[in-house]
């Protein structure tokens, strides 16, 4: 493990990183110029592993979908439900609150599939929502930031994403992005897409959902 991985906290890493001078100029270009490095890094990773184009098959042929994220990681989690349930069928996001663990565990088949969001400092709720996922019968894949990561251990298929920063947290660009391209590559697979799009299309129009020019 490197000192950068080595630095767990965002507390640890805003001394080792922010705290000696330096002008605003230059630590933009140095935040600029590391995510521009860890996008890249992070598609050449998943074009050579085929890691998202595999977890998007799973996620097409499962019947029912739960995307799972708690802390940061929810929000991503949260981006991932809104992008598939455009275009598939049967999407749900625990949220812990509407959709609690305890009711998607007590209904688990072996043709759902839960795809877990968990990046460090990992949370116990949700490698524990992975595990008994999986334990139950179905399918679980874990979007996480390394091999090591508790989730790989529970998940049948993960997708494991580079998140080094130059800032205090570390970095959320490649997690979007490659949540963007499951989405993308599930969505552009799944049957019937078209035309669900389509209709959301058409009730947004009727319902008046939005501002247009």
């Amino acid at each position: 493990m490197s000192a950068a991985e080595q630095l767990s906290s965002q507390s640890q890493r805003f001394g080792a990183r922010l705290q000696r001078p330096s002008s605003a100029a230059a630590l933009q270009a140095r935040v600029i110029e590391q995510e521009t490095r860890t996008l890249a890094d992070a598609f050449e990773r998943v074009a050579a592993d085929g890691s998202v184009a595999a977890a998007a098959a799973t996620v097409v042929a499962a019947r029912r979908r739960f995307v799972a994220g708690t802390g940061k990681s929810f929000a991503y989690a949260s981006l991932l439900a809104v992008d598939l349930s455009a275009g598939l069928a049967n999407v749900t996001l625990i949220d812990g609150t509407l959709v609690r663990h305890v009711d998607v565990l007590a209904d688990v088949r072996d043709t759902d599939v839960l795809v877990a969001v968990s990046l460090r400092r990992y949370r116990r709720e949700t490698v524990a929502l992975a595990e008994r996922f999986a334990a139950a019968g179905g399918a679980v894949v874990a979007v996480t930031d390394t091999a090591e990561s508790p989730l790989v251990a529970a998940a049948g298929q993960s997708i494991v994403v580079p998140t080094a920063s130059a800032s205090f947290t570390d970095s959320p660009t490649a997690v979007a992005a490659v949540v963007h391209l499951l989405a993308t590559l599930t969505t552009a697979s799944a049957k019937g897409a078209r035309r669900r799009l389509a209709e959301r299309d058409r009730l947004a129009r009727d319902l008046d959902l939005y501002w247009e020019d």
